[in-house]
Formats: C-alpha cells, sequence, structure tokens
C-alpha cells in the first residue's frame, strides 16, 4: 500500500514539475518575442542617433580643421 502512495506521489510531482517546465518554456518563447518586437521599434532610432552622432563628429572636424588653417 504504501509502495503505491510512493508511486503516486511521483507521478503528481513529475506532473508538477512538466507543468513548470511548460509554462517556463512558454514564457522565454514569449519574451523573445517581446524582445524582438523591441528591437524592431528601436531600429530606427538607432540608425537616426548614429546618423546624428556622425554629424556633430563631421561638424567638429570641421571646426578644427577651420580653426587650425
Amino acid at each position: 500500500m504504501l509502495l503505491i502512495v510512493w508511486i503516486v506521489v511521483a507521478v503528481l510531482a513529475l506532473g508538477v514539475l512538466g507543468a513548470l517546465a511548460y509554462s517556463l518554456l512558454g514564457a522565454a518563447g514569449r519574451l523573445g518575442r517581446e524582445l524582438r518586437g523591441l528591437t524592431d521599434d528601436v531600429q530606427p532610432l538607432l540608425v537616426e542617433a548614429q546618423a546624428a552622432a556622425a554629424r556633430a563628429a563631421a561638424q567638429r572636424a570641421e571646426g578644427r580643421s577651420a580653426t587650425a588653417d
């Protein structure tokens, strides 16, 4: 009788652990999709910021070359 109880406990524990693993894998997948979406949303801003930084660097270089003359 005690053996049956332990088997039932083990089966229930495996079921709970399986449900937790399934839930965590689903959450990880959703997080990955959210991060890809965030990257897609931020990409245009990153390109714009890099272009602005390049323009600022070019203006600084022009200012230094003009003062060196």
